[in-house]
């Protein structure tokens, strides 16, 4: 990689990233929808391929551990974590239904499956936001440009504009920390929320 094509990326993530910046109010509604449901017995399941399957472990380790300061555990699944999980369900039933087949065994009303996919357009992406809806959970997705499948199916979408799946990917992990900031800031009140009604 030359300096020239150095340049382009760092350029072109700029403009992904400066893109956010119409995106906060909506990133801090995810937030706040998230640590709702974290704190109401809800459950978050997210899951992608590849780099994306790394990012939806990240995601799932902030929330079950901690980003910054200490706090209580909270309740994240990645769908890509279990190795014998994964290769029989897609062994048996196909690639398409690797997370939609766990999604269907765990997932109920209330609870949020976020799926991140740089296109939009991955099977088994698409699948398992299908199978939140059948259950009633909440499909969120993070993807690329728009339009693409997984946004159309999904309640919250936020997508990156961008036609580099690199940046795409980067973008994603800034939106991950994002997203479990706003969480984090967003703890205490919703933890007020519950002892107010006594849940």
């Amino acid at each position: 990689m030359n300096s020239t094509a150095i340049q382009t990326h760092l350029e072109e993530l700029n403009a992904a990233l400066d893109h956010l910046n119409g995106h906060a109010d909506e990133i801090m509604q995810w937030g706040f929808r998230l640590a709702w449901t974290l704190t109401h017995d809800g459950h978050l399941f997210t899951a992608g391929n590849g780099g994306s399957a790394a990012h939806a472990q990240h995601l799932a380790a902030e929330l079950v551990g901690r980003m910054r300061d200490e706090r209580e555990p909270l309740s994240a699944f990645a769908l890509t974590g279990d190795g014998s999980t994964v290769t029989a369900l897609s062994n048996d039933y196909g690639y398409r239904e690797v997370f939609a087949r766990q999604v269907r065994a765990h997932a109920k009303p209330g609870d949020v499956v976020l799926m991140l996919s740089t296109s939009g357009t991955s099977p088994n992406c698409v699948g398992a936001a299908e199978a939140a809806l059948e259950k009633g959970a909440e499909p969120w997705a993070l993807t690329g440009p728009l339009p693409n499948p997984l946004a159309a199916l999904s309640k919250r979408v936020i997508a990156v504009d961008s036609g580099d799946s690199q940046v795409v990917q980067e973008v994603h992990q800034v939106l991950v920390h994002l997203l479990c900031g706003c969480v984090d800031e967003l703890l205490p009140t919703m933890r007020a929320s519950v002892a107010g009604d006594g849940s």
